[in-house]
């Protein structure tokens, strides 16, 4: 409107609030306000907003940017300065403003706009009333009119009116606005209410000045046409050429309803898409041409599209917002089944079992699911019928429900489908799961095999439905509908033993059971009814229903699938098995389920919802043939409180406890279990105790137990009970969980017990300290089965380490492997360990990484090294601070020690000169060293002589690690020669990071072509160049190759 701003704001109302800016804020206002500009107003002079006053400012933006524009202007810009105060209290003032207008003046508005125009939207405004006045549409489900729809939830008209809000942190207002939900959840209604409630001045009207609404169901049927054509269906001649409007984009929003109902492959390379809007082409291309900005750029979009093709549409789409509609909250679905049911008790019934399978609960927010549920479980219990085995899975409810739709009514009986005509129908709904075609047109019902009469048919009984609007257009009355005929397509088919050449894709039962819901979401419900519907009392209710015979041979087939799974290279987690315990559930068949997990050895489940819980104890109980089981179990065990009115302890009580007693008890039913891995847990204290109590058990046969990140609720006294009643557990991790100095306490008790049989105890990052110390080292000598103690990442300090070398020294010390990785120690508690090295005969691992023991701290360590008594075998002394001096003492004492095989210096100031010293040794024929750690040294190519001479003279080393140094090619070239003689025994070699390109692949090509022995080489982290690495992989190919891994860059 031409100076309308009095109908906003007083004109002096900017100023105000350009007065509360301070200097540097009003500064940075003209900022944005220079990348703002628009053109179509004329560019504001920069120089005379540089230096204008608040005053002088407001004026000019009254001058060019008349009317609200203004104030669009200034909010814009308050949201990137984060003034969120200050915008706030505009926008409630404009609102109120806008509320108490006058008549008058907004009569001289609406003249001023006519005159700006041809026409000023009002004949469109009307005709978009008519067609979008919402008659809600009472036909439920099974066709039954039901007073069902209550209009829709205030929180979904709030979501309506902000879905194109500045974004609080990046100040940006989006274009692209992504409605996703559930199929049926209630999408379309509300883009529908969003264009009534814009026609009615009600929504968007300082936004948009147009909004058009463009159907997926509609233009599948258009072939080719312009844009402008497109959209104007609905547009009056009145109002003046289309074209006008469009030419003015930032102003208009297009709601693209059902992106999932558009057949469209969406395949254009982008470079080919149409930026003109009056050119006709075919509507997929002008579509992909919207989605993805090349037409109309500037234009805003709000599309709604069901979750199972989100991932699909956001492929196409740039920058978006995504909002999720829910539908029916927790509380609006318990609303709605206790006023559905008269009789409270069976209201009460209902409710509970539905909330005890939390992914049918979770399918009754879709208001049409929750109405079929209700009606479905209605005629059950008024038959006598236990709604609680229905409500056990979801194909049981299904089988029900679609049961229920061929049942005479009132003495009027319904004709059955004949089994072929199922069988097409199946195919029909089977093919569109696949394809993710839900909208079906005559013509293609025609081709698949269904009749006129056949469609007239199934319409009778609900199953498929015609669109009101749109004609020749087909859809099932709801998507599980379609779904679960999917599913009866497998049953219905006749020989799976026999492979036919000419099958489609979607009979592929090996394709079916790998897709995944992450790669494949649209197959998951489909799946869950399939396996569902392997259960025989649901195929004989179907057989009774349907009068036809299902075959359950499939079960045979989909058997010998999961047996060619289980023998693949996946790992568990890679495998989904969460995703296949909620199938598996389905069935209800416990040898079925047992038969089919025969062929997985181990089980990776994350258990972060009640569901997971359920369907995972369930067919892990079954489970007779596991060896190892990880669980991860968050977000189930925390208190909550119940808001309903059904006793608290229904689901989150005993539900639970029994759901985890079934769980745990695999510990002792299952004679082949050995270690369980419960990492990353949340367990509250009644959880623990039926761990533990199962661990007790005596036919408990786990021998390792790692329960890392896990918080105890009552410190570690149930362990250490466990670790003396079960005699077969050797193997504890409590790495990182929080179990102090109190903890250990507790362990040490039950390792100085005889009983107690563990030989492996890890407790890194377990925030112990010194004061554990003494605990541990009196644990050390009377515990006769403990070889292996890691201590790593403990505040221990040289102190802690003294008094665990008093239990090092002792004779009865049993002690093998020990790590004290970033314990604090310096060079004081070497000497220590000096003395507890040279005492101790059966230590022969020590890893001592991550301390500042300096060159003083690795004199005293050498010093025991030499000594004759000393038995280490492998010595780790990664970053721990020492220099090229360190390979003085080294040097020394290697040339006396008969013992150590395994050195790693990583990380260390060795520098070439320093590394040149230790080749010394390394060629004495008195050296046994066999794996040598240099990563990380400061080396470069002066030092590869000498190691390429370690090399060829040394025939006991096996292994080299000199990655991330600085070798280049001209080093590497060096050793190749050394690898190209026979004489070399290298197995292992790692230069990732080292500074090579292509020019040493000839030279490593040659080397791997001659060496006999080197079966593992690491070139990661180089700059080798397509050229170069297409060499190497020829040499791969040879069989004179013996290489089995090769670590590189993909070119």
């Amino acid at each position: 409107m031409a100076d309308s701003s009095s109908s906003f704001f007083p004109d002096f109302g900017l100023l105000l609030y350009l007065e509360e800016l301070n200097k540097e804020e009003l500064n940075t206002f003209k900022l944005f306000l220079k990348e703002t500009m628009e053109p179509e107003h004329g560019l504001t002079p920069w120089t005379e907003v540089k230096k204008a006053r608040r005053e002088d400012l407001a004026n000019l933006m009254k001058k060019y940017y008349p009317g609200e524009k203004a104030w669009s202007v200034s909010l814009k810009i308050f949201g990137k300065m984060n003034l969120k105060d200050l915008c706030e209290r505009a926008k409630e003032e404009i609102n109120w403003s806008a509320q108490n207008i006058g008549p008058d003046d907004a009569k001289a508005g609406e003249t001023q706009d006519q005159e700006a125009v041809l026409g000023d939207g009002t004949e469109y405004r009307i005709r978009i009333k008519e067609k979008f006045c919402i008659t809600w549409d009472k036909k439920s489900l099974a066709g039954k009119p039901e007073d069902f729809h209550h209009g829709i939830a205030e929180k979904d008209r709030k979501l309506l009116e902000h879905l194109f809000d500045v974004d609080v942190k990046t100040g940006e207002q989006p274009q692209v606005v992504v409605l996703q939900g559930a199929a049926g959840v209630g999408k379309t209604t509300l883009v529908r209410k969003a264009m009534l409630d814009w026609a009615e001045g009600n929504l968007y009207q300082q936004r948009f000045k147009y909004v058009f609404y463009l159907n997926g169901r509609e233009i599948n049927q258009l072939k080719e046409r312009s844009f402008s054509q497109l959209i104007s269906k609905d547009w009056p001649s009145t109002e003046g050429p289309i074209e006008e409007i469009i030419s003015q984009p930032s102003s208009l929003l297009f709601i693209i309803d059902g992106f999932d109902e558009l057949n469209f492959a969406f395949e254009e390379p982008e470079f080919a898409l149409c930026e003109d809007w009056t050119q006709e082409h075919p509507v997929s291309f002008l579509m992909s041409s919207l989605l993805r900005k090349v037409m109309l750029p500037e234009a805003s979009l709000l599309v709604t599209t069901r979750l199972t093709t989100s991932k699909r549409l956001k492929q196409l789409l740039k920058n978006h917002r995504y909002v999720e509609l829910l539908g029916m909250s927790e509380d609006a679905r318990e609303e709605y089944i206790y006023q559905f049911f008269e009789d409270k008790r069976w209201a009460m019934k209902v409710f509970s079992s539905l909330k005890s399978n939390e992914m049918l609960f979770s399918m009754c927010q879709v208001p049409l699911v929750c109405w079929a549920t209700c009606t479905c479980l209605k005629q059950q219990m008024e038959k006598g019928g236990d709604v609680t085995l229905t409500c056990q899975t979801t194909t049981a409810l299904f089988t029900c429900y679609i049961s229920s739709l061929f049942t005479p009514v009132d003495g009027r009986s319904l004709s059955l489908p004949n089994q072929a005509q199922l069988r097409r129908l199946c195919q029909v709904a089977a093919k569109g799961i696949w394809t993710m075609t839900y909208v079906f047109y005559r013509e293609n019902l025609r081709r698949l095999g269904l009749t006129k009469s056949d469609v007239s048919s199934f319409m009778d009984s609900n199953i498929i439905k015609k669109d009101a609007e749109y004609e020749n257009c087909y859809v099932f009355t709801h998507l599980h509908v379609q779904e679960f005929f999917a599913a009866m397509f497998y049953m219905l088919k006749g020989n799976w033993e026999a492979w036919n050449p000419s099958c489609q894709p979607f009979e592929d039962l090996k394709s079916l059971l790998q897709s995944t819901s992450y790669k494949d979401p649209q197959l998951t419900q489909m799946k869950c009814f399939l396996f569902g519907l392997l259960n025989e009392d649901r195929v004989k209710q179907l057989e009774r229903t349907f009068n036809c015979k299902m075959s359950l041979k499939i079960k045979s087939k989909l058997l010998q699938c999961m047996e060619v799974l289980g023998n693949s290279d996946y790992s568990p987690s890679q495998l989904g098995f969460l995703e296949l315990f909620h199938y598996l559930y389905e069935t209800q068949d416990k040898a079925f389920i047992s038969q089919a997990m025969r062929y997985f050895p181990k089980v990776a489940v994350n258990i972060c919802e009640k569901i997971h819980l359920l369907v995972s104890s369930f067919c892990l109980k079954h489970c007779r043939c596991l060896r190892t089981i990880r669980l991860s179990v968050t977000g189930v065990f925390e208190k909550k409180i119940l808001k309903t009115s059904l006793p608290t302890n229904t689901w989150d009580g005993d539900r639970i406890t029994h759901c985890w007693q079934d769980l745990c008890s695999v510990l002792h039913t299952n004679e082949h279990l050995r270690q369980l891995d419960l990492c990353h847990s949340n367990l509250d204290k009644s959880a623990m105790n039926i761990l533990h109590h199962e661990l007790r058990h005596p036919n408990c046969k786990l021998q390792k137990l790692l329960l890392k990140f896990i918080t105890f609720p009552d410190g570690c006294q149930d362990i250490s009970t466990s670790l003396i009643h079960n005699k077969n557990l050797m193997h504890l991790d409590l790495k990182g969980s929080d179990i102090g100095d109190n903890g250990v306490k507790s362990l040490c008790e039950a390792l100085k017990h005889p009983e107690c049989k563990l030989q492996t105890l890890r407790l890194e990052s377990c925030n112990l300290t010194v004061f554990c110390c003494l605990n541990i080292s009196n644990a050390l000598i009377r515990s006769q089965s403990l070889i292996f103690l890691n201590l790593s990442t403990n505040n221990l300090l040289d102190d802690g380490v003294q008094l665990l070398c008093e239990a090092l020294r002792h004779p009865k010390c049993y002690l093998e492997r020990l790590s004290l990785e970033s314990c604090g120690l310096t060079e004081a508690g070497c000497e220590d360990l000096s003395l507890a090295l040279i005492s101790n005969k059966r230590l022969t691992h020590l890893c001592l990484a991550d301390n500042v023991l300096g060159d003083g701290g690795i004199k005293l360590m050498s010093d025991a090294l030499q000594h004759a008594q000393c038995t280490l075998k492998s010595l780790v002394l990664r970053r721990c601070h020492f220099t090229s001096l360190s390979s003085e003492y080294l040097s020394t004492s290697l040339l006396h020690n008969k013992s150590l095989t395994h050195l790693d210096l990583g990380s260390n100031w060795l520098q070439d000169n320093g590394v040149k010293l230790l080749c010394d040794v390394f060629r004495h024929p008195s050296c046994n060293l066999q794996d040598l750690e240099l990563m990380g040294c400061v080396l470069t190519n002066a030092c590869c002589l000498d190691l390429a001479s370690v090399i060829l003279i040394n025939p006991n080393l096996r292994s080299l690690d000199l990655g991330n140094n600085d070798l280049q090619d001209d080093g590497v070239k060096i050793l190749c020669d050394a690898l190209r003689h026979p004489n070399c025994n290298i197995q292992r070699l790692e230069l990732e990071y080292c500074g090579l390109t292509s020019l040493c692949c000839q030279d490593l090509s040659s080397a791997l072509i001659c060496n006999k022995r080197l079966i593992k080489m690491n070139l990661t982290q180089n700059t080798l160049g397509y050229e170069g690495i297409v060499k190497l992989y020829k040499v791969l190919k040879s069989p004179k190759c013996k290489l089995q891994v090769l670590g590189n860059n993909d070119p």
